[in-house]
């Protein structure tokens, strides 16, 4: 049986060297017809890594000829099959812009935002491809609304915007945890303000109220009457949202000391006035 296998095996080289050999000739000499007749074959047989090199040959020859439409689609198609979505994106775009009346230019449409969708990166790395995917994807809904990729996209955009909310939480939890406090009372309320179904609310809010008591204990005494009753505010808004939180124990003892804080700057307050 291993001998058998070995047999076919032996055979099969010469036949893939001479396949090998032929597509060389054809991609550095063969006719712009041969090329595009193989182009075309080998995206058929879905060898997308070397069709993309005959197409990327034989479009300056094809360029404002009928086939030219043909080419473009396949050399985006190729590109989302080999997962450059960035460079995919591009090529759909492209013959969005240059077929509009083209039969397959919905579906090109379609598979250029889901390609920027399929860019975007994880969370913790920039967000500019993300947002341009949202945007894509929100024109591909306006443009087609019928299209049996609605429910995709939409569901696409939830994941995106999530990815975008997940951003901005770690963004003001890392201003909380360097000590940062204003800006991370900032981003905390930037996150709330931008997401309001946000799934991260309970603990943006309870991050918040810290910031601020810590601000707040922290400041220099010209300030701190007023830092100390935003963040009397920032627990009271806890509070009312979540009054059953794991966290309220241990908020309630620091609202307390605010309470004490309070009393203590009005108290000095009032002695120096009275000086």
């Amino acid at each position: 049986m291993l001998k058998n296998k070995i047999y076919i095996l032996i055979l099969l080289i010469p036949f893939g060297i001479s396949s090998c050999g032929e597509y060389q000739k054809v991609l550095n000499k063969g006719k712009v017809e041969e090329q595009y007749a193989m182009a075309t074959e080998l995206y058929e047989a879905q060898k997308y890594n070397k069709a993309i090199q005959l197409f990327e040959k034989i479009t300056p020859s094809y360029r404002n000829k009928p086939q030219m439409e043909r080419i473009q689609f396949m050399v985006a198609q190729s590109h989302y099959n080999v997962k450059l979505y960035t460079l995919a994106a591009y090529y759909y775009d492209k013959f969005v812009k240059n077929y509009p009346k083209s039969s397959k230019v919905e579906e090109a449409a379609y598979f250029s935002a889901h390609s920027h969708f399929l860019a975007s990166p994880v969370f913790s790395l920039d967000q500019k491809d993300t947002n341009e995917a949202i945007t894509s994807l929100q024109n591909f809904m306006y443009k087609y609304p019928e299209s049996e990729h609605i429910a995709e996209a939409n569901d696409n955009i939830k994941i995106l915007t999530k990815k975008l909310e997940q951003k901005s939480f770690e963004i003001a939890k890392q201003y909380y945890h360097t000590e940062d406090y204003i800006a991370a009372i900032v981003a905390f309320d930037n996150l709330l303000g931008e997401y309001l179904g946000t799934s991260y609310k309970e603990e943006a809010l309870y991050l918040k109220f810290k910031s601020a008591y810590k601000l707040s204990v922290n400041s220099f005494i010209l300030k701190k009457e007023t830092r100390i009753k935003e963040a009397v505010k920032a627990f009271d808004r806890f509070k009312r949202s979540y009054p059953e939180s794991d966290y309220m124990p241990e908020l309630i003892k620091l609202d307390n000391i605010l309470e004490q804080e309070l009393n203590s700057v009005i108290a000095l307050k009032t002695e120096t006035n009275g000086l």
